[in-house]
């Protein structure tokens, strides 16, 4: 399998004063495909490495190769333009904008990449009905579920087909009813071919994964074995 992510002694520190280290230098590669989990404790480092992951923030040490790309030798633009078309976001809070329409939601991230206007339209269509909620693409996110609008966050993060999933404490805001859809959901996309990689301080959550690696005080440890 080829790698989409390759992580060479990354760390991230903050100068202070006093100085602190979120991420402790580490190695991580992930694998087409993979369905990996991120699991630790709140204040552990899962944030820093999300966004050091989504090219949110930048590292202080180390190398990031995002699918065979050095990502610490491209400006500020050419990170942003390949955030947007590789990486998709999940986050717990939804981000749903609540006077536009699921399918108005989905049709943001199409904006961002200047797809034309009816391929961007049959893009989100195709997306809500990947999740199962082609019939609520013109519903509110006021008239929707929990797990309905992070159904939707879902097929927002799908619609320009990313090589990589980042999902950031997913279930956090849902019942468990709610929670077990949308981890069922994750696992149906990754049958189908998606990377996803998840963020969670839940034990349960991250068996839904593949593979768990585990970080505390900023140190990622060795992932347990494969399911």
């Amino acid at each position: 399998m080829s790698e989409i992510v390759r992580l060479e002694g990354v760390g991230r520190s903050h100068a202070g004063p006093p100085p602190v280290t979120a991420l402790h230098p580490c190695d991580l590669t992930v694998h087409s495909g993979e369905f990996l989990a991120v699991t630790g404790p709140s204040g552990s480092g899962k944030s820093t490495l999300l966004h050091l992951l989504g090219l949110l923030d930048t590292p202080t040490a180390g190398r990031y190769m995002l699918d065979g790309i050095d990502t610490g030798q491209l400006s500020d633009r050419d990170r942003s333009t390949l955030r947007g078309r590789r990486i998709g976001f999940v986050f717990q809070s939804f981000h749903l904008l609540p006077h536009r329409t699921a399918e108005e939601n989905v049709l943001l991230a199409g904006v961002y990449n200047r797809t034309p206007g009816e391929r961007r339209r049959k893009a989100a269509r195709d997306a809500l009905d990947r999740v199962g909620l082609g019939h609520r693409a013109d519903a509110l996110p006021t008239t929707l579920s929990g797990g309905e609008r992070q159904r939707v966050a879902i097929a927002r993060a799908l619609v320009n087909r990313p090589d990589l999933l980042l999902c950031d404490e997913p279930t956090g805001n849902l019942d468990s009813a709610s929670a077990s859809a949308v981890l069922d959901r994750f696992e149906q996309l990754n049958d189908e071919g998606f990377t996803l990689v998840m963020i969670t301080h839940d034990p349960a959550v991250a068996a839904r994964a593949r593979r768990v690696v585990r970080i505390g005080d900023g140190r990622l440890t060795e992932p347990a074995a494969h399911r």
